[in-house]
């Protein structure tokens, strides 16, 4: 990676920064919106699907590669470490998810009756406590997860702005739910819309954060290795976040047609914005 500069690293910093707090998105809509049709989100989490896939596979894995060809002498031997660490990466996500306990992890999507179970009013006090107590434990838990993806839009910015901006929108749009999923309870609980906001939003700040602490820890490290490394655990980060969260989000809130539609708008969307990145 080459010497990076304060206006590039403010750019990464900010598209990170942007992804993570749009977790107030969902916190605003959990206060305001009384519709049960979540059509929109569907189609939402499913185009943050196909921009992930398609990114990964198509670019981020490529880089991957390149950074380790530089590094190896074999061409085999440097696909073979980019799948390794491909695979890593997918593994660490999935031992993130093995220690949170399944009712506040966010990667577990909750259907149309449990989001009515949550809104309901005049709630007994033992059952306001428990709702308080999963609104905080299920801030914990996105915090927890999205402090490799900060890291990973982080990066991703630095080494190539088109590629960072799509991965920011894509994370934000799945960090709407997020901010429901952490807001309603702790609302509901509390009567407090001013502590659920902040409650969301903090879960939010583990992006930058995750950002910041990733990129200093790996500055001194920085090489072909190394970013080889870190593009192919990114890749492989995506595209769990894809499978395991967006996606059976996506069905959940919406239907198989609404998610597939999602996931081609997606990536025809990624396809050509990387292409016109190209071009011009």
């Amino acid at each position: 990676m080459e010497e990076v500069s304060f206006s590039s690293f403010a750019v990464a910093f900010g598209l990170t920064l942007f992804a993570g707090l749009s977790t107030a998105i969902g916190a605003v809509i959990a206060f305001f919106s009384k519709s049960r049709d979540h059509f929109f989100l569907s189609i939402g989490l499913g185009f943050s699907a196909g921009v992930m896939i398609y990114v990964s596979f198509m670019e981020i894995l490529q880089k991957s590669k390149d950074a380790f060809s530089a590094y190896m002498q074999s061409p085999v031997t440097a696909e073979a470490t980019t799948l390794l660490f491909f695979f890593l990466g997918i593994g660490f996500s999935a031992l993130i998810d093995r220690f949170i306990p399944e009712d506040v992890n966010p990667h577990e999507p909750k259907t149309d009756n449990e989001l009515a179970v949550l809104k309901r009013q005049n709630i007994h006090s033992n059952i306001d406590t428990a709702l308080r107590r999963t609104g905080v434990f299920t801030a914990l838990a996105i915090a927890i997860h999205n402090f490799p993806e900060g890291f990973a839009t982080f990066v991703a910015s630095l080494e190539d702005i088109s590629i960072g901006l799509s991965i920011a929108i894509a994370i934000a749009i799945h960090n709407i739910p997020e901010g429901i999923a952490v807001s309603l309870p702790i609302y509901h609980a509390t009567g407090n819309r001013k502590q659920a906001f902040l409650y969301a939003v903090g879960s939010g700040f583990a992006e930058p954060v995750g950002a910041v602490v990733g990129f200093f820890l790996l500055l001194p490290l920085m090489g072909d290795a190394t970013l080889g490394i870190t593009f192919a655990v990114v890749a492989g980060i995506m595209i769990y976040i894809s499978f395991d969260e967006l996606l059976p989000s996506a069905r959940v809130y919406g239907n198989a047609h609404t998610t597939i539609g999602g996931i081609v708008l997606g990536m025809a969307v990624m396809a050509l914005s990387l292409l016109a990145f190209k071009i011009f």
